[in-house]
């Protein structure tokens, strides 16, 4: 699946943005791509700057780092579900609530990469898995219809839209 063949039914506007960045690129490449790219990011990113943030307010570097994980963990599952058939309405979920119970600043830089890493690997995984009818299966999440492929491009643009910002705000 390519990111032009999406409708404009499959995904929230709130994630265009994220669909936008990515131009036009496979689903299963980009999601292969955006494990190697972000592994190696991630790899030069010096350990003091882990409980750096950039502003008061702002989550430091390794909430972020566990941010991305967590989404793309409740994304995964949404995306099983719905190429299930599963016909339940999944709630959104409170990104700061959980940044808050994540406890970032006792992880170690090795300890997110390695989770990164497998969280990441199981997407691709999944991904793999489905056929292209799968691709444009379709349940609700967050009161909003959301396709199977969205769920994936949504989770590469959501990996790149951070990995700008730790570069722009934090490195």
């Amino acid at each position: 699946m390519k990111t032009s063949e999406l409708q404009i039914e499959d995904y929230n506007p709130y994630y265009q943005t994220y669909i936008n960045a990515l131009g036009e690129v496979s689903l299963r490449e980009e999601l292969a791509n955006g494990l190697l790219k972000f592994e190696e990011f991630v790899s030069y990113i010096p350990h003091e700057k882990l409980n750096y943030a950039y502003a008061e307010g702002k989550w430091t570097l390794a909430e972020a780092l566990l941010h991305i994980i967590d989404t793309e963990r409740v994304f995964q599952y949404r995306a099983l579900c719905f190429s299930r058939n599963d016909k339940a309405s999944f709630p959104g979920f409170d990104q700061d609530d959980y940044v808050v119970a994540a406890n970032a600043s006792k992880r170690t830089k090795e300890s997110l990469l390695e989770e990164f890493v497998a969280v990441r690997t199981s997407s691709i995984a999944l991904f793999n898995s489905f056929s292209e009818a799968d691709l444009h299966k379709r349940g609700v999440a967050s009161e909003s219809p959301m396709s199977v492929g969205a769920v994936g491009f949504i989770l590469s643009g959501h990996l790149n839209h951070h990995k700008r910002i730790i570069e722009e705000r934090y490195l």
